[in-house]
C-alpha cells in the first residue's frame, strides 16, 4: 500500500526529516518511509523511489511531503499517527528549550543587536540567497549547507572580502571562536595554536590532538573543502591565516587541508612565509616531505602537525639578543637525544678540542650537561635519588647571563626521588624571578618521563614546574625542538602584530554572538555552553522558487 500525504506550509528542518524518515520505516508493516519538504529535488526523489503523484507534483517547497509503503491499512493509520506525533514533540521540544527564535532576519538582529556571525544550515538550493543577505547585513558566515555551486562559492567569497567579512564554507562543518564550538566541533581547552582548515574532521582531530598534548586552542577557522581548489583560489584561507596572525592569542597556526592546487598551495604557503606566527602546514596529499623552510613547517600527517604545533607555541615572541640553550639533564639517553636534534634543528658544529667530562654537546652559547655522568656521581648520590646537586646547578645556571633556555628533564618511577619537581621548582621561580628583575628574558623548558601510576603521579608533577614557570612539553624530543625553536630567535625582534584586520573578523575572533539559520540543534548547543545565539526559524521564500532566488542573487553580486 503505497501512499503520499501533503501537508500544506508545514516546513520542517531536512536533517530531522530524515532522522524522522528512518524511525518510521522501522516501524512493524511498513516497507519505507520518505518525509521531505516538496522542493524540486526532492520531487524528484520521490519520484524516482515510486512516490510520485499529482498531490506530490503540486506541492511546493514549503509543503511537507510523507510517502508511505505500508501493509496495510491499519499500519499505514500508524505512520501517520506517530509521524504526526513525532513532529508535534518536535515542535514543543524546541518551544520548550528555552531558545530564543524569530521567523526574519530583522527579528534575529533585533534579539541580538551585536551578532557577528551566522550560521547556515538550509538547502542549498536556498543557501546561496540567503548567505548573501547575511553577508550584507554585515555578518560573517559560517556555510554548512552543501549543494552549492562552486560560482556561487566565488561569488560569495569575493564579495565577503569586500566587505571585510569571512565566508567559511560551503558545506563548513567546524569552526571556533574564543573556544566556542561551532557546528560539528569539540570543547577544547584554551590555548595559542589557531587552525585552519579545508577540512572538517581534519581540523577536529588536530583540535583535540593539540588539546590531548596539553596546550590549547585559540580559534579555529573553517574554509569548507574547495577553498584551496584553483577556481577558489584560497580566499578564504588567507583571510584567515592574516586574521590569527593578528591575534594576540595566537601564537602558532595550523593550516590543513586535503590535497590543494599546486597554484593555490604556492600562493597560500607565500602568504603564510610573510607573517609574524609560525605556520605548520598538512596537505594529506601522501607526499613525503617534512621539515621547516623559512616560517613554514611541514607536517605529513594531523597527529604530527599538532605536535609540532605544540613545539612551536610560544616562541613567536621570545626575544633575546644573544645567550643559549643550557641543557641539565639526569637521564644519559635523555641528554644525547636533546643533543642530537639541537645539532639537527640548529645546524650546530661541535667547539674544537674534547669537551669536558660529562658534556654531551658543547657549541658555542649552547652546552647539554649529562649530571650523572660518573664525573659528576663520584661520592654522592646520582641526581635521580637527590636531586639537590642538579637544584644547584639550575640556580647556577639561571644566574649566568649567557642562558636564555634552560633544558631540563624529569624522570619519575621507583628508585626515584619521592618529589623530584618540588626539588627543583624553587631554584627555577627563584631564577627566574632575578633574570627578570635584570632584564634578561630566560625560559625553563622541561619532559617527563613517568605515569600516572608511578608513586610521584606525572600530573602532579607536571603541575609543580608549570606553577614555578615551566614549559612542560609531551616528550623529550618535543622539549628539545621547542627549546631549539626558541633558539632560533636569540638575535631578533619580537614581531610586531598587524592590526590590519577588518573590524568585523576581529569581532569575531573575540568570541562568536550568532544567528542560527537551519538546525535548531546547532543554536541548542551554544546555548547550552551559555553562547550568545538566536534561532531563526527560517524557511523558504514565499512560492519557494530557489531558482529564482539564486538569479536575484547572483544579480546582487554582480
Amino acid at each position: 500500500m503505497l501512499t503520499t500525504i501533503v501537508q500544506k506550509n508545514t516546513y520542517q528542518d531536512s536533517v530531522a526529516l530524515m532522522v524522522l524518515s528512518r524511525t518510521l520505516s522501522d516501524l512493524d508493516g511498513v516497507t519505507k518511509v520518505s518525509v521531505m519538504m516538496g522542493t524540486p529535488a526532492n520531487k524528484e526523489i520521490l519520484g524516482a523511489t515510486g512516490f510520485g503523484s499529482p498531490e506530490v507534483d503540486a506541492a511546493a517547497a514549503t509543503d511537507l511531503i510523507i510517502g508511505i509503503d505500508a501493509d496495510d491499512p491499519q499500519s499505514f493509520r500508524e505512520v501517520v499517527e506517530q509521524a504526526n506525533a513525532l513532529l508535534a514533540h518536535q515542535a514543543s521540544a524546541g518551544a520548550s528549550s528555552g531558545l530564543a527564535r524569530v521567523h526574519s532576519l530583522a527579528r534575529a538582529r533585533a534579539k541580538l543587536p551585536d551578532a557577528n556571525l551566522a550560521v547556515v544550515s538550509i538547502p542549498g538550493e536556498y543557501a546561496s540567497a540567503q548567505a548573501h543577505e547575511l553577508l550584507e547585513s554585515g555578518l560573517n558566515v559560517l556555510l554548512f549547507s552543501d549543494n552549492v555551486s562552486l560560482e556561487d562559492e566565488v561569488m560569495l567569497k569575493t564579495r565577503a572580502g569586500e566587505l571585510g567579512l569571512l565566508l567559511m564554507g560551503p558545506d563548513c562543518g567546524t569552526s571556533a571562536f574564543a573556544g566556542v564550538p561551532l557546528a560539528f566541533g569539540n570543547l577544547c581547552a584554551a590555548g595559542s595554536v589557531g587552525v585552519v582548515g579545508a577540512s572538517g574532521t581534519g581540523t577536529q582531530e588536530v583540535m583535540v590532538q593539540v588539546d590531548r598534548l596539553g596546550a590549547g586552542i585559540s580559534h579555529a577557522i573553517g574554509l569548507g573543502g574547495r577553498d584551496l581548489s584553483e577556481a577558489v583560489g584560497g580566499r578564504t584561507a588567507v583571510q584567515a591565516l592574516a586574521a590569527l596572525d593578528a591575534d594576540p592569542r595566537t601564537e602558532v597556526i595550523v593550516l590543513v587541508s586535503k590535497p590543494p592546487a599546486p597554484s593555490v598551495r604556492a600562493r597560500v604557503e607565500q602568504a603564510a612565509q610573510q607573517l609574524s606566527t609560525p605556520v605548520v602546514t598538512v596537505f594529506l596529499d601522501g607526499h613525503d616531505e617534512t621539515g621547516r623552510e623559512g616560517n613554514l613547517t611541514q607536517a605529513r600527517t594531523l597527529s604530527e602537525a599538532a605536535r609540532r604545533a605544540v613545539e612551536l607555541a610560544g616562541t613567536a615572541t621570545f626575544s633575546r639578543p644573544d645567550g643559549g640553550i643550557v641543557g641539565l639533564y639526569t637521564g644519559g639517553t635523555l641528554a644525547d637525544e636533546a643533543a642530537m636534534i639541537l645539532r639537527e634543528e640548529l645546524q650546530l658544529t661541535a667547539d674544537p678540542g674534547e669537551p669536558p667530562a660529562g658534556t654531551v654537546l658543547a657549541a658555542g652559547p649552547h652546552r647539554i650537561v649529562d649530571l650523572g655522568d660518573d664525573v659528576y656521581t663520584r661520592g654522592r648520590p646520582h641526581p635521580m635519588i637527590d636531586p639537590a646537586s642538579r637544584a644547584e646547578a639550575i640556580a647556577r645556571a639561571l644566574a649566568e647571563p649567557s642562558t636564555a633556555v634552560l633544558l631540563l628533564d624529569l624522570v619519575l618511577g621507583h628508585g626515584s626521588s619521592a618529589d623530584p619537581a618540588g626539588a627543583i621548582a624553587g631554584p627555577i621561580r627563584e631564577g627566574l624571578a632575578r633574570a627578570e628583575a635584570a632584564g634578561r628574558q630566560v625560559r625553563v623548558v622541561a619532559s617527563i618521563c613517568g605515569t600516572e601510576r608511578d608513586e610521584q603521579k606525572l600530573s602532579a608533577q607536571a603541575e609543580v614546574l608549570r606553577e614555578a614557570g615551566v614549559r612542560v612539553l609531551p616528550d623529550n624530543a618535543a622539549a628539545a625542538r621547542h627549546a631549539a625553536a626558541l633558539a632560533r630567535r636569540i638575535g631578533t625582534a619580537a614581531p610586531s602584530r598587524s592590526s590590519d584586520v577588518p573590524k568585523a573578523i576581529a569581532g569575531l575572533l573575540g568570541g562568536p554572538r550568532t544567528i542560527n539559520v537551519g538546525l535548531a540543534s546547532f543554536a541548542e548547543d551554544l546555548a547550552g555552553i551559555g553562547a550568545p545565539v538566536v534561532q531563526w526559524s527560517w524557511s523558504p521564500p514565499a512560492g519557494g522558487d530557489a531558482q529564482l532566488a539564486r538569479l536575484v542573487d547572483r544579480l546582487l553580486m554582480s
